[in-house]
């Protein structure tokens, strides 16, 4: 497995070198060529921007407790970059250009609190000197007051994103696109020139991102030689990542069947919502015919009982990967209940598991995490510690 886990780490192999390892490359605009089996599919991007550090590696994952001869591998997507980390990037490669390419002097796109999108949407414009303009929801008693300076917000305001609240009972009335188009409206009466990118960047444009992330994938199999994945299994937040996945996948010489699950709406939404992205992209395929959806979303999107924040816990602590409590903990808290339950289905079998991302959303469960978080205690310092000067006393 050497090709596999050395990829994207000791470094990248020339046959599908990062635009981003020769100097000057990364942000740099280049002509898109898609894989050959995705030729077929329209429309097609002309560019894309550099954004991201690709390939992400890939190595095996030893979680506790797996069906007989199961394996599960992970591809790290948490570090596609640092400030603009996680699955949001490959989408926005796509999206930017687009942007860039219209002429826009800003971006406008809508999120949650603490959305990962808005926060890597926010940087990439900076990066290519663009304004972001972002929608926020939040509660109704927090809507009039300053939403701090907590995880995606803290770097979403360092690189002066504006930021609009709204509540969630005004979100859901208006809804998304309603609300873009509100402040598209008055940017445009202003002589600006804005463009919307939507909800996690999960348009047909942006699905492009994770049908690019299979053929990477593909060529790090092929670099390899002896791993072949069965399953592949992601968070679904918002659909872009699921259909250009599950499209991909199908297309490719992958063919492995691609689980989603949800962390917020029905997976019978995400099918409906997959089928218009991948409609929109002249595929031909039925969402139900791609993708297994099962629903995670457990109380709530972004809400957390204990027990998966525990898990979340003990998943950092029993192998060294950290999963964000909002995306990529629910769809393995997911995963391994229902390997639990239904081991049969899973026996043998060899999983990639797609790590979204996510981190600097921790923070805001901070307090909630506190006392599961690892001990500390004060050193114990006896008088007979020698000072530097040799004197035998600490004071």
């Amino acid at each position: 497995m050497a090709g596999v886990t050395a990829t994207g780490m000791a470094g990248v192999p020339a046959t599908f070198s990062s635009a981003t390892a020769q100097i000057g490359g990364f942000l740099s605009k280049k002509p898109y060529a898609p894989p050959l089996w995705a030729t077929h599919l329209s429309p097609m991007p002309c560019h894309t921007f550099s954004l991201g550090h690709f390939p992400t590696p890939i190595h095996k994952w030893n979680l506790p407790n797996l069906p007989e001869g199961t394996e599960v591998w992970i591809k790290r997507d948490d570090l596609s970059g640092m400030q603009l980390s996680g699955n949001k990037v490959r989408k926005l490669e796509f999206l930017m250009a687009d942007a860039v390419a219209q002429g826009a002097d800003c971006v406008i796109t809508v999120g949650g609190i603490q959305s990962n999108h808005c926060r890597a949407t926010a940087v990439a414009a900076k990066y290519l000197n663009l304004d972001c303009y972002l929608i926020l929801r939040t509660s109704k008693l927090l809507v009039d007051k300053d939403p701090g300076l907590v995880g995606n917000l803290l770097v979403e305001r360092l690189v002066g994103a504006h930021v609009d609240l709204v509540s969630k009972e005004e979100y859901g009335k208006i809804g998304s696109v309603a609300l873009a188009d509100l402040l598209k409206k008055r940017l445009l009466e202003e002589g600006r020139k804005p463009y919307v990118i939507p909800v996690g960047g999960s348009n047909s444009l942006g699905t492009w991102g994770y049908i690019e992330a299979i053929r990477e994938i593909e060529q790090q199999i092929q670099q390899s030689s002896d791993v072949q994945f069965d399953d592949i299994v992601v968070a679904c937040g918002s659909g872009g990542t699921i259909a250009g996945l599950a499209l991909g996948s199908r297309l490719s010489s992958l063919n492995t069947k691609v689980h989603a699950f949800s962390v917020c709406d029905d997976p019978e939404y995400f099918y409906d919502y997959v089928q218009g992205l991948i409609d929109g992209l002249n595929s031909g395929f039925d969402s139900h015919d791609i993708v297994s959806m099962e629903n995670a979303k457990g109380l709530g999107y972004a809400m957390n009982t204990a027990e998966e924040l525990k898990f979340v816990k003990d998943i950092a602590a029993s192998t060294g990967i950290v999963l964000d409590p909002v995306y990529s903990g629910k769809a393995v808290y997911g995963l391994l209940k229902d390997m639990a339950g239904n081991p049969a289905k899973w026996k043998g079998r060899k999983v990639l598991f797609i790590h979204t991302g996510g981190l600097l959303g921790l923070y805001d469960k901070a307090d909630q995490l506190s006392s599961l978080a690892g001990s500390w205690r004060r050193m114990d310092l006896e008088d007979s510690v020698p000072r530097k000067d040799g004197t035998g006393k600490m004071f």
